[in-house]
């Protein structure tokens, strides 16, 4: 038998003995693993969701042109007094010199996934005698649905963006009267008016949203907004939602553009999800800490109960390192075990809540997925922790005198 045999198999042989404590603790450290997987499971749905239900109908960047500057005003060749000399900021539609060009560069940009052209602006929706103050969204829908999920928002109707098809949200349809294939009529602020037919019925996520929203061909709305041929603004989605921020800082530099990413304009959202990431974080770190004190204890209890065996062992020729790892594998092994069945009790968990967290209308209120990938962590982050709370009681066993072990 080798040393590295020996000292596992009494690390076994005494965690046998000691079946009741050995269970306890296991179970212990079990639920405390289970727990951790719940709650990231949950932390990751509610995330998702929250950002989901905000950000549904946005893109992850928006590409606009700079800012107009304002130009001091002067007569005469004399710059006029601060009072005067600022003129008013011109109230009309800005677009993007070379989007075409820039389009492309955006797409080649590292974390991309997608860009959009878009012509936006603001326009009256009109049918008979009601009327609504809408957003205008002009775009070419195979690049758009690349980079905002359309498809997943269809309430009712085909989605399809020919010459004189509009979308609308639901809320917008109720204000209007409309329902599915009636003819509203667009007149935008540059005073340019079409009719189109709604195609499909929209559920956007939010409801201002749904009332304010009309999407339509890319060429009707440059029409309309008296931009034939430019657009207002490039939407983009980036292949990581959280890293948008590092994207845009890219196209910052690179496009001379101005450039807003989604956590730019929801900082309420990412201030919140840093929060829980931090919250949840705490609860972790305190259940680890329950978990190393709980398996700690078991094991010192058990250096007390085998002092004779741990003297005998000593006696026949076990040195102080080979007792040492006999308690190092005992909290290896506790720590592994628990976190073996805290992986199953967490599944077990996701899986009986998926069913019961339902809103009145039956669907899940937001999903829980079992991450695979944490289970690797987990045990080993386990094996670890066991390996630490077994520190204090295997130097203790070791530092037993084999003849006052055997006497006590």
């Amino acid at each position: 038998m080798t040393a590295l045999g020996f000292e596992l198999t009494v690390a076994l042989r005494f965690l046998r003995e000691g079946r009741m404590q050995t269970a306890l603790t296991v179970g212990g450290a079990g639920i405390g693993v289970a727990v951790i997987f719940f709650i990231t499971a949950v932390l990751a749905g509610v995330q998702a969701d929250l950002i989901r239900r905000v950000t549904g109908a946005q893109p992850h960047i928006v590409v606009k042109p700079p800012e107009e500057t304002v130009a001091p005003l002067i007569a005469g060749g004399i710059e006029l007094p601060r009072i005067f000399s600022l003129q008013a900021r011109p109230q009309r539609l800005t677009t993007i010199d070379g989007w075409q060009t820039l389009l492309q560069a955006v797409e080649q940009t590292t974390g991309v996934r997608a860009v959009a052209p878009v012509a936006s602006g603001s326009a009256l929706g009109i049918k008979g005698d009601a009327s609504r103050s809408v957003v205008l969204l002009g775009t070419e829908l195979e690049r758009y649905l690349r980079v905002v999920r359309l498809d997943d928002k269809i309430s009712a109707g085909v989605l399809q963006l020919g010459p004189g098809d509009a979308l609308i949200g639901i809320e917008l349809a109720k204000d209007l009267g409309a329902v599915l294939g009636d003819r509203i009529r667009v007149q935008s602020a540059q005073g340019g008016s079409e009719v189109f037919r709604i195609r499909a019925l929209l559920d956007l996520g939010s409801r201002e949203l749904n009332r304010r929203y009309v999407y339509i061909d890319l060429r009707a709305a440059q029409s309309l907004l008296g931009i034939p041929g430019r657009v207002t603004n490039l939407d983009v989605s980036v292949l990581e939602m959280m890293k948008a921020e590092e994207v845009a800082a890219r196209l910052r530099t690179q496009s001379g553009q101005l450039i807003e990413d989604w956590i730019q304009t929801n900082t309420f959202i990412f201030t919140a999800i840093n929060n829980q990431n931090i919250m949840t974080t705490l609860i972790k770190v305190f259940i680890s800490i329950v978990v190393v004190l709980g398996i700690a204890s078991v094991l010192v209890v058990s250096v007390v109960q085998k002092r004779k065996e741990i003297g005998i062992l000593r006696a026949v020729g076990a040195t102080r390192r080979q007792m040492l790892r006999v308690f190092l594998w005992q909290g290896v092994i506790v720590g592994v075990a628990g976190a073996l069945l805290g992986s199953m009790l967490g599944y077990l968990l996701i899986v009986v809540f998926s069913h019961v967290l339902r809103d009145a209308e039956g669907r899940a209120l937001f999903s829980l997925d079992y991450d695979v990938q944490l289970i690797g962590i987990v045990i080993l982050a386990a094996a670890a922790l066991g390996l630490l709370s077994a520190a204090l009681p295997a130097r203790n066993a070791a530092r037993l005198d084999p003849a006052q072990a055997i006497r006590g």
